[in-house]
């Protein structure tokens, strides 16, 4: 099983890079050097940004659970094994889901629409409601990074 548990912890932290990694780039450089475009190319861009993107979140949304929870019940035991460094990283990533999903089914779905109307002051709006999700997103990932790099050297 060390083979196999490899593979699952590899596909987890990638997967987690993936996610993690493209929040931080699309928030801290993406988006400052697109604010130079006019309006109706900003938003168009960012909607075929979003598209690419979100295809690999929803892989990845279903990628994290599952190598998580293969790691939980075959590597460490279950649940009564695990410290409280993996229990926080668990409900973290929970929430992260949580807030791709709404983010996903409400504001993307209006910014989308907004686009294809060419509706651009609408769009924008939603633009600014992803934007403040995608950042909170962005710092939660960030934490558990960190908690899942230094957690089982806590006390």
């Amino acid at each position: 099983m060390p083979g196999l548990s490899a593979f699952i912890l590899a596909i987890h932290g990638l997967s987690a890079v993936v996610w993690v990694g493209g929040m931080f780039f699309a928030y801290m450089f993406l988006r400052p050097a697109l604010s130079r475009l006019e309006p109706p190319q900003r938003l168009q861009l960012w909607a075929d940004v979003f598209e690419r993107f979100f295809i690999w979140v929803w892989i990845i949304i279903i990628a994290l659970p599952l190598t998580g929870y293969v790691q939980i019940f075959y590597a460490l035991g279950g649940f009564e094994n695990i410290g409280p460094h993996i229990r926080l990283m668990h409900i973290l990533g929970w929430v992260m889901v949580a807030l791709f999903i709404a983010l996903y089914f409400l504001p993307y779905r209006l910014f989308r629409t907004a686009v294809a109307a060419q509706s651009w002051p609408v769009a924008a709006g939603h633009l600014n409601y992803i934007r403040r999700i995608v950042a909170t997103n962005m710092v939660l990932g960030l934490i558990v990074v960190i908690i899942g790099s230094s957690g089982r050297y806590w006390g």
